[in-house]
């Protein structure tokens, strides 16, 4: 089959053809991939950046937002059959350790994640395990929301997360409406009654986040009439703030964004949250981070996208055009998410 296979960092991964994965355990499930997503993450992934982390052996796949049909399964395998259209939850877990018990999926002890430690999605074929896949309402279609396996499902994490005390006349403000953020804007409408606040640097991106539920947005220019900008707007600053973007200066600003007793939910990536200790202690401000989301956060996401209350924008391009894509995404051509097709 063909995929995108990274052989070393800092280069551009290729497509080549590889063998196709088979099936050697109970729970075992192989996809036909439809569509998988390409994140910022990929990019990070190149970079190295998770290499201290998860230490994959390369080459590899990448791929960890994929969605498609089930091609064959193991012995043990009852909740999908093959012709299933499926997404596949990011990481294989194994439902034994305690995080498992607790349904925190993206903690297992003894999980796998395609795409970044071992082969994903961007390929002909996937292979994953029965507790990854959740089978799609009928009017889905894979590439329609191949990328809300990760993009969507963090950003829904963090909204469901946050939903409790995002009551009526609260303030949350997003900064960054690109590929995660313009599904977290979707969601916080969807779950929650606060007023919604988007920051973003492209006018293209605020007038998207307007279409999908932004009551007010703000141009980043420079972080002193953000800053303004958004205190006003808040009536002295967010209730819970959204970090789509997590580097290049945002990471430093989403304090300033913050009420006394706010919230700063990281889960864009890249930089560093620095805060003196007195600051935190005298505003009794938090900081808390997001990563991907659980087995049931993807089912209501699910829900969600199938009753048209979240919908993924998307830019379509070819496997062998995945380089093309890493481009657009790195110079911020994309508004939305990039899919790659098979």
């Amino acid at each position: 089959m063909k995929a995108v296979r990274l052989h070393q960092y800092g280069l551009s991964p290729v497509v080549e053809e590889v063998a196709e994965p088979t099936v050697t355990g109970p729970w075992d499930v192989i996809v036909d991939v439809g569509a998988a997503g390409l994140c910022r993450t990929d990019l990070h992934i190149i970079e190295g950046q998770w290499d201290p982390i998860q230490h994959p052996s390369l080459p590899y796949i990448l791929g960890h937002e994929n969605a498609g049909w089930v091609r064959e399964v193991g012995s043990a395998v009852h909740n999908v059959k093959p012709g299933d259209t499926v997404i596949m939850h990011p990481l294989t877990s194994c439902g034994l350790c305690p995080a498992c018990r607790v349904g925190q999926d993206s903690h297992c002890e003894n999980a796998t994640f395609p795409g970044i430690n071992v082969n994903g999605g961007m390929a002909g074929q996937l292979l994953t395990n029965a507790r990854a896949v959740v089978k799609l309402d009928a009017g889905l279609q894979p590439q329609d929301v191949a990328a809300l396996a990760d993009a969507g499902l963090t950003a829904y994490h963090a909204v469901r997360k946050a939903a409790d005390v995002l009551y009526p006349g609260t303030q949350a403000v997003v900064v960054g409406a690109g590929g995660l953020g313009h599904i977290g804007i979707q969601a916080l409408a969807a779950i929650t009654s606060s007023t919604i606040t988007v920051v973003d640097r492209s006018e293209k991106a605020l007038e998207l986040a307007r279409e999908l539920g932004a009551h007010h947005t703000v141009l980043a220019t420079s972080d002193d009439e953000v800053e303004k900008a958004v205190l006003d707007i808040t009536g002295g600053g967010a209730h819970i703030l959204f970090d789509f973007v997590g580097e290049k200066g945002a990471e430093l600003l989403a304090p300033k964004l913050l009420r006394n007793r706010g919230s700063h939910y990281v889960i864009g990536y890249g930089g560093a949250v620095n805060i003196p200790t007195i600051e935190i202690i005298s505003r009794e401000i938090n900081v808390i981070g997001n990563l991907v989301g659980t087995y049931n956060d993807l089912v209501e996401l699910m829900t969600l996208t199938a009753q048209g209350r979240v919908k993924l924008h998307t830019a379509v391009y070819p496997l062998d055009a995945v380089n093309d894509a890493i481009a657009d995404l790195e110079a911020g051509r994309l508004i939305g998410r990039g899919i790659l097709v098979p």
